[in-house]
């Protein structure tokens, strides 16, 4: 009998701690870039009618713009004139990137909303 609860006790820890560690990585994944940059992008896509090649070119941007933001911007000294430079360097990547891949009047909408 004693065999039997110790067996049970430690089948419910074990349940319990599964239900812990997946919890843990779900909110691990929704930080990474592609995670980030695909939201963006589904966002995107409802606002400006986006086609599937727009859509990939916009996630491969988006997805490079956040990778570097969180190496050379995030976490470090905003006052930094070198921090600075990264962050217009990159914003203008990004800008380019997206000007690149829409077309004149989707380019004006995503500028508006980049405004507010």
């Amino acid at each position: 009998m004693k065999n039997l609860l110790s067996v049970l006790a430690i089948s419910c820890m074990m349940l319990f701690g599964m239900g812990n560690i997946t919890a843990q990585s779900l909110t691990q994944d929704q930080d990474r870039p592609e995670v980030i940059a695909k939201t963006k992008v589904a966002d995107l896509s409802s606002k400006l009618d986006l086609s599937g090649d727009q859509q990939r070119a916009l996630f491969r941007a988006y997805t490079a713009h956040e990778s570097n933001y969180r190496k050379h911007v995030k976490g470090q000294d905003i006052a930094s004139p070198k921090v600075q430079a990264d962050k217009k360097k990159f914003d203008a990547v990004l800008k380019d990137a997206v000007k690149k891949s829409l077309n004149e009047a989707q380019y004006k909408k995503w500028l508006s909303l980049q405004e507010m």
